[in-house]
C-alpha cells in the first residue's frame, strides 16, 4: 500500500493569541486557548471546550465547543456542541446546535449557491476598489504592485478581499 504523499496540515493552538489569521490552504485548526481578532479558515476549525474566541469567523466546516463572541459565516457546516456558548450572528447552509449549547444571535441558512455568491461579493476587482476608495484605478494598481495595498494578482488583474481592505483602512494605511 502506498503512503499518502501529502501530510495532513494540523494546527493545535493552546495559547493566548491576538490578530488576524487567514489560512488560504486547507488546514485542520484547533484553538484551545484565547484568541482575539479575526479568523478565516479553509478546511476545518474546532474551537475547544476551554477556548475563548472574540473574533468574526469565516470558514468551511466549523465546530464550536468553547465560547465565541463574534459573527460566524461558513460555506459548508457549523456545529455548536456543549458546553459551547456563541454570542453573534450566524450564516451557514447547515447548522447543528446540540442540546446544552447556548446560542444568542440571529441565524441565516444559506444554500450552496447563496454561500458562494456571498463569498464572491467579498472579493473586489481593481475597478471596484477604485470606486470603493474613491481614487483612480492607476493608483490602486500602483499601491497593489508596490505591496502597499493587500491584494492578490490573478492572471492580469488584481483581486482584493473587502475585509482586508476594511482592515487596511481602519489601520490608517492610506497615505
Amino acid at each position: 500500500m502506498r503512503k499518502r504523499e501529502t501530510a495532513e496540515k494540523i494546527l493545535d493552538v493552546d495559547a493566548n493569541m491576538q490578530g488576524n489569521m487567514i489560512f488560504r490552504d486547507p488546514v485542520n485548526l484547533r484553538i484551545n486557548g484565547t484568541f482575539d481578532g479575526s479568523l478565516e479558515v479553509k478546511g476545518n476549525l474546532v474551537i475547544g471546550e476551554n477556548a475563548v474566541v472574540k473574533a468574526d469567523i469565516k470558514g468551511e466546516t466549523v465546530t464550536i465547543a468553547g465560547t465565541v463572541y463574534g459573527d460566524i459565516q461558513v460555506t459548508k457546516s457549523l456545529s455548536i456542541v456543549p458546553p459551547a456558548r456563541v454570542i453573534g450572528n450566524i450564516k451557514a447552509p447547515i447548522l447543528s446546535i446540540v442540546e446544552g449549547a447556548i446560542f444568542e444571535g440571529v441565524s441565516r441558512m444559506l444554500n450552496d449557491k447563496d454561500a458562494r455568491a456571498s463569498i464572491k461579493q467579498d472579493v473586489l476587482t481593481t475597478e471596484e476598489v477604485a470606486r470603493y476608495l474613491e481614487v483612480d484605478k492607476s493608483l490602486i494598481l500602483s499601491w497593489a504592485s508596490e505591496g502597499k495595498l493587500p491584494g492578490v494578482k490573478e492572471k492580469n488583474d488584481w483581486k482584493f478581499e473587502k475585509s482586508e481592505l476594511d482592515n487596511w483602512i481602519a489601520n490608517e494605511k492610506i497615505r
